[in-house]
């Protein structure tokens, strides 16, 4: 069997230098390293040592973050956060996200304005989700729907007795 070799070009170095938009903290070599959207090194973060010993993580570093509307209920969209990510979004009261695609921190709201204040957070019981409860501004999706799960709903034939 034979190893794939990431070329050194394919590699996102950390930035040398950069502050956090929130807090104004110097976050040099904080962000992290990612090779086509994987991890490669694990980033610096302020978060509770004691919360990020509990975190299940995927191998790219990362945990599914699920938005939830704090007052109805309604699952607005699906996120991903690192520890930083995850620190940002319990001192800041915004939701910060990790743009795989992107490579990148992101605080909802930020470009569209459709902002996402923070109500709650809580880990599952295999602390490898998370759950923020937010009271969102404007739509949720990027494509202007109010969540990501309104424009495709798929048919379900189970039989009628499993209702």
């Amino acid at each position: 069997m034979s190893r794939v070799q990431v070329p050194p070009a394919a590699m996102v170095p950390a930035p040398l230098s950069a502050r956090c938009p929130p807090c104004g903290r110097d976050t040099a070599l904080s962000y992290p390293s990612r090779t086509m959207g994987r991890m490669t090194s694990t980033p610096r973060s302020d978060l509770d040592p004691a919360v990020a010993a509990r975190l299940k993580r995927g191998a790219d570093g990362l945990l599914p973050a699920i938005a939830q509307q704090y007052d109805t209920g309604e699952v607005l969209m699906l996120g991903w956060m690192d520890d930083e990510a995850l620190h940002r979004t319990l001192t800041t009261g915004r939701c910060t996200y990790w743009s795989r695609s992107r490579g990148e921190y992101w605080v909802k709201g930020d470009t569209s304005g459709h902002y996402q204040f923070v109500k709650s957070v809580a880990l599952d019981c295999d602390a490898d989700t998370v759950l923020v409860k937010v009271d969102q501004v404007g739509a949720a999706c990027h494509t202007g729907d109010r969540t990501c799960f309104d424009a495709d709903e798929l048919p379900v034939s189970a039989p009628a007795d499993m209702a």
